[in-house]
């Protein structure tokens, strides 16, 4: 276990080093690849397009919280929402009803409309 932990402690920070480069050489090239001549944007150097993935991951990658199954937030609610009876749901879906707007009715069986 210690041995996998040096392993982890030395290759990672290169790893991510490297990783982040890539990154950033990739976005600086394909930006100065088609963005000047297409839309007359300027030209940007590697900062600026390291820059750029943060921020687009800030705006759109979801926080690390995004995978194929779903997000671990979502997965968390959802083992919280399992555990509630029927009345705590029913006391929950109240007090949020006016934040969110009506949600989906649930027709009960039986019930004539």
């Amino acid at each position: 276990m210690k041995k996998k932990a040096l392993l982890v402690a030395l290759f990672a920070p290169p790893a991510i080093v490297l990783f982040a480069w890539l990154c950033g050489e990739v976005v600086m090239h394909l930006w100065n690849w088609l963005l000047p001549p297409l839309f007359g944007f300027h030209v940007v150097t590697f900062w600026q397009a390291l820059g750029l993935l943060v921020l687009t991951r800030i705006l759109f990658g979801g926080h690390g919280m995004g995978s194929k199954n779903g997000g671990g937030r979502q997965r968390w609610n959802q083992r919280k929402w399992d555990k509630m009876t029927p009345e705590e749901r029913e006391k929950f879906r109240g007090h949020y009803q006016g934040w969110c707007g009506p949600g989906p009715t649930v027709e009960t069986p039986g019930a004539e409309g």
